[in-house]
Order: structure tokens, then sequence, then C-alpha cells
């Protein structure tokens, strides 16, 4: 792949932007970013302390920040968090700094991994099975709108194993080279 623009992962919570994100990056000799990640090195704390300490306004308005110094950069895999698409003007300026990916995967698979990965997802965490079901179907239906204006969208759903990682790497970069 010869494009230095950023290649931006959005989707849902759970649908394996940081796993495949890490082998797309590794495939590509980009560099990877997890943007919550950055922002946690960043502010010397964690996602879920900075929105319990300062609210998620101020939350937003740091990962907004932090996208756009991410974005500036050339050859990188971003990793987004599930909500970055959805605030200020977000999804507009990752479209035009590089190429979006929305990582799709089925309701019950996204249920199925946010449920294995409850104690590491405060937003989550406390959530019984129906609480997390209907946490999905709302958040699918309120950040829908965002997601589908990504450039190219992606079958996630076997995110599963290392060759099925690698497959689904494999996938992205042939979608990416026909654009």
């Amino acid at each position: 792949m010869q494009d230095i623009r950023p290649i931006f992962l959005i989707g849902m919570p759970g649908c394996g932007k940081t796993t495949l994100g890490r082998a797309l990056a590794r495939m590509t000799d980009r560099r990877f970013i997890d943007l919550d990640i950055y922002i946690e090195g960043r502010y010397s704390r964690s996602v879920s302390d900075i929105f319990a300490q300062m609210g998620e306004d101020k939350f937003r308005q740091i990962e907004r920040a932090m996208l756009h110094e991410v974005a500036e950069m050339e050859d990188v895999v971003v990793a987004c968090g599930g909500g970055t698409p959805c605030y200020f003007d977000n999804m507009e300026y990752i479209d035009s700094r590089g190429t979006t990916i929305l990582l799709r995967a089925s309701r019950a698979r996204l249920i199925e991994r946010l449920w294995r990965a409850r104690s590491r997802r405060p937003a989550v965490a406390r959530l019984s099975r129906g609480e997390l079901e209907q946490y999905v179907d709302r958040t699918l239906l309120t950040r829908s709108p965002w997601y589908d204006r990504a450039r190219l969208c992606l079958d996630a759903s076997e995110l599963e194993s290392k060759d099925s990682i690698a497959t689904t790497a494999w996938r992205c970069i042939n979608m990416l080279q026909q654009l």
C-alpha cells in the first residue's frame, strides 16, 4: 500500500477494532494507535477515570483533540473509540484525513464479545446479560447514522483466531488497494 494517510477503524465496542488494527498495522508496516490508550497515556489516567472525574463532555473534548493529533500522523492505523465518530465533526474530519473503515459484527457476536470482556469495559461491566443486549441494541441504533458514513465496511465477525484475524486483515488490505 502506497497511501501514507491514516486508516481509521470505527465501529461498535466489541467489533474488533483493536484486534484487527494491530494485525493490519503489522501487515502494512504501519504504527498502531488505539485512541483510548493514546488518551490514557497523555492524561496518565484511564478513560473510565476521565469519565468519572471530568464527565463525558470533557472526555469528548479531550478525545477530539487527541483524534486531531493522531490524524496528523502518517502511516498509522487508528482504532477509534466506539463513540468517537458520533461527536462534533469527528466523522467528517477523519474522512478528510484518511480512510475510514467500519467494522461490523453481528449483534450476537457483539454481545458475546462484550460479555466475555465486560470486566475490562467499564461501560458494560455492571450490566446483566439482558441489560447488555439492550445496550448493544440502543447503541447500534443511535450510532448507525455516523458509522454508515464510513468509506469502507468490513465484516469483522470472524476475528476469533489468528488465522481468521489474518484472513480478515488481508481482505481489508485488498479493499484498501482497490480505492
